[in-house]
């Protein structure tokens, strides 16, 4: 397959890192080196998917070109709207066009994610009660200083988005309505920290923060039969999965204690599944509607 990289900042110099020599060009208005300025300078013959790396609100329009011209397309998270229907049409256009549009969430290439998964599938935990996450980093400072991030929803789409996003894997759709109990604009013209959930007949609870010195990602859901933990991702590593088993009528758990601690796979794992779709079309974009939709009720809430 032949790929164009769009936007040459952090994340896209790591897609341009994994994808090598599949890359046949690259597109930045302002990175030295770039092939092209515009994603309309670049020959269409040339290439057949693209990897958007740019900010979001400049995604809508280069993914829509793409789309219309017949070409795969790979996006950095979040794919966000301020009209559903904008996402719609998208969905519709790559369907039309036959073409693959991912939103790309590497972290649900997590190992111990994926093993989490596997977990509830299996129903050890039995019925789940509660799903705690905390994903918290340092970045305030460096976001209150670049020039487009520090506006709009803040930590809610840059981490709360894989959050939602890990919601959609583990558990499907929650059938309770979002509620926002904190949300802090402490550093920063836009939220630096929230917590926010789901109080349904399972509790969804969530933390994002970018005042966490130490980056940090905590995962806990407890079930009638058991508990599942994560600590850590591996690319910080080390990254800890315990599987607990409960004791009636209570008492110390047995437990099951894996630790990876290695080279992050997410994004190379996610490349190669972003090139097996490309064979069938498919999208995601129904993932985006949902994460958007909630994204917006969060931010307009107080």
């Amino acid at each position: 397959m032949k790929c164009i990289v769009v936007g040459l900042g952090i994340q896209g110099k790591k897609r341009l890192a994994i994808a090598g020599s599949e890359v046949v060009a690259t597109v930045d208005p302002v990175a030295p080196g770039a092939n092209y300025k515009t994603i309309e300078e670049a020959p269409p013959d040339s290439y057949d998917a693209a990897l958007v790396c740019v900010p979001d609100n400049a995604k809508l329009s280069i993914v829509e070109f793409l789309l219309s011209n017949g070409k795969h397309v790979l996006v950095e998270k979040p794919m966000l709207a301020e009209k559903s229907d904008d996402l719609l049409r998208l969905k519709q256009l790559a369907s039309t066009r036959k073409v693959a549009c991912y939103t790309a969430y590497n972290h649900r290439f997590e190992p111990h994610i994926v093993s989490m998964k596997r977990v509830l599938d299996s129903g050890r935990l039995g019925p789940v009660y509660i799903a705690k996450f905390f994903y918290g980093n340092g970045t305030a400072r460096d976001v209150r200083n670049s020039s487009w991030r520090d506006h709009g929803m803040g930590v809610l789409s840059d981490l709360g988005s894989h959050l939602l996003d890990w919601t959609l894997f583990l558990f499907g759709k929650p059938e309770a309505k979002p509620e926002v109990w904190r949300k802090n604009c402490f550093e920063n013209r836009a939220p630096d920290h929230c917590h926010f959930g789901f109080n349904g007949r399972m509790a969804l609870d969530y933390e994002v923060t970018l005042l966490s010195w130490r980056n940090t990602l905590r995962l806990d859901i407890y079930g009638e039969q058991g508990s599942a933990h994560i600590e850590g991702l591996c690319k910080w590593g080390p990254s800890i999965l315990t599987v607990r088993k409960r004791i009636l009528p209570s008492g110390r758990p047995g437990e099951e204690i894996n630790t990876m601690d290695g080279p992050d796979p997410t994004w190379k794992e996610e490349y190669d599944h972003f090139k097996r779709w490309c064979q069938t079309g498919k999208s995601n974009l129904d993932n985006d509607i949902w994460i958007n939709s909630i994204l917006q009720q969060l931010q307009n809430s107080p």
